[in-house]
C-alpha cells in the first residue's frame, strides 16, 4: 500500500518564544514539506491559546500558498459554528480565485477553544450551537456551487468572486456524528484520530456504510490526523515527545503556557496522577525512530484502510519539528514519489 502524507500545523508557540516566531516557522515549515514530497498543508484554528499561534487560519493560508507552488493549502479546520456559512464560502472562493486548484477547505464543528472564549466568539444575532451545523454545511456547499434550490432563505445571494473552480472541502471530526454528517452530504472525511483514537475505526466504518454519492464525490475518500513525533532513535524521540506531554498537562490543569523545552525540571517532580495522565496520552501519539513510526503508520493504514495521514507534530525546538518531518518523509520516500509523479504528468 503506498502512503500518502500531509501537514496538520498549529503553529505552536515554544515556552520563551513569540507568537510571530511560531507564524514565520509555519511559513518555513511549509516550504520545507513542500519540497519533502509531502501532498498537502492544513492551518488549525485555535483560540485564547498561549502554546498555539494559530487563531485565523484563513488569514494564513494565502501567506503560505504565496510561499509554496504545489502543495494544497487549507484549513484543518475552520470551526464553522463560529461562522456564517455565506461568509466562509466567500473567503474560500477568494482564496480558490487567488491559488485555483489548491486550497482544501476543511470544516470542524468543535470550539477550538475553552467554554468562555467560544461564547465570546459567538455573540449577536448569528450566533448557532453545534445542532444546527449540519444545515450549516449543506449551505456552505450550496453557496460554493451556486446551488441554492428555490424556496430556500438565502436565494438569490451569491458568492463572490465566482470562478472556474471550487475549493475541495473535507469534513473533519473525531466523532460518529462527524462521520454521520459527511456521510450524508457526500464529502470527504478526515478522522482526528490524534483527538479520539479509540473510536477512529467505528467512525470510519460508519462512514463508508452510510455514504452518499454527491456533486463532489462518486465513492467515500478518507484521510487520517495522527499525532507523530519521529527522531533518529525511539529513546531521542520519547525524550522530545515530553515537551508535548507536559504541555498537554500544565493546560488540562489551566496552566496557559508556551510549549516548555524537553528537560524542562517539571518532568521530574510529576505525581502518580500526572504521570498517568501523560501514559495515556502516550496512547493516542505515535512516537519513536522511523521503522518504528513506519511499522506504527502501516499497521493503522491497513486497520483503518486508508492511504493518507495528515500529521500533527508539536516539539519545543523547531529544528526537532523539521527533522521529525524530514525522517518520515525519507522512510516513506515520499520526494521519489513526487519526483515519479511530475515526471509522469510532463511525459
Amino acid at each position: 500500500m503506498a502512503i500518502t502524507l500531509g501537514v496538520l500545523d498549529q503553529s505552536p508557540i515554544r515556552q520563551g518564544g513569540t507568537p510571530a516566531e511560531a507564524i514565520e516557522e509555519t511559513l518555513q515549515l511549509a516550504r520545507a514539506t513542500e519540497e519533502l514530497g509531502y501532498t498537502r498543508y492544513w492551518l488549525a484554528e485555535h483560540h485564547n491559546s498561549s502554546g498555539l499561534a494559530c487563531a485565523a487560519p484563513e488569514v494564513l493560508i494565502p501567506r503560505v500558498a504565496s510561499v509554496t507552488s504545489r502543495i494544497r493549502v487549507g484549513s484543518g479546520g475552520v470551526m464553522l459554528p463560529h461562522y456564517s456559512a455565506l461568509k466562509v464560502a466567500e473567503q474560500f472562493r477568494m482564496l480558490e480565485t487567488m491559488f485555483p486548484g489548491r486550497i482544501d477547505l476543511g470544516l470542524g464543528r468543535a470550539p477550538g477553544t475553552d467554554g468562555r472564549t467560544s461564547a465570546a466568539r459567538a455573540q449577536g444575532p448569528g450566533m448557532r450551537d453545534v445542532a444546527h451545523y449540519p444545515r450549516q454545511v449543506a449551505d456552505l456547499m450550496r453557496l460554493l456551487r451556486d446551488e441554492l434550490p428555490e424556496g430556500h432563505p438565502l436565494t438569490g445571494i451569491r458568492a463572490q468572486p465566482r470562478g472556474e473552480s471550487v475549493p475541495m472541502p473535507w469534513l473533519l471530526g473525531s466523532s460518529l456524528d462527524s462521520a454521520n454528517t459527511a456521510a450524508e452530504q457526500g464529502l470527504p472525511f478526515s478522522f482526528a484520530h490524534f483527538i479520539n483514537d479509540q473510536w477512529a475505526g467505528e467512525a470510519i466504518t460508519l462512514y463508508r456504510r452510510l455514504f452518499r454519492p454527491s456533486r463532489w464525490l462518486d465513492e467515500p475518500t478518507v484521510n487520517v490526523g495522527v499525532s507523530a513525533i519521529c527522531a533518529e532513535t525511539d529513546d531521542e524521540a520519547e525524550r522530545i515527545a515530553m515537551s508535548r506531554w507536559l504541555w498537554r498537562l500544565r493546560n488540562r490543569q489551566g496552566l496557559r503556557i508556551g510549549v516548555p523545552p524537553p528537560d524542562d525540571p517539571e518532568a521530574g517532580r510529576l505525581s502518580p496522577p500526572e504521570r498517568d495522565y501523560i501514559e495515556y496520552q502516550k496512547q493516542s501519539s505515535l512516537v519513536g525512530g522511523p521503522e518504528r513510526l513506519r511499522d506504527r503508520l502501516e499497521a493503522l493504514a491497513l486497520e483503518l484502510e486508508v492511504e493518507e495521514f495528515v500529521v500533527v507534530t508539536i516539539t519545543y525546538s523547531y529544528e526537532d519539528r523539521l527533522r521529525s518531518y524530514e525522517l518520515l518523509a525519507d522512510e516513506f520516500g515520499l520526494s521519489e514519489a513526487n519526483d515519479d509523479g511530475k515526471d509522469g504528468g510532463d511525459a
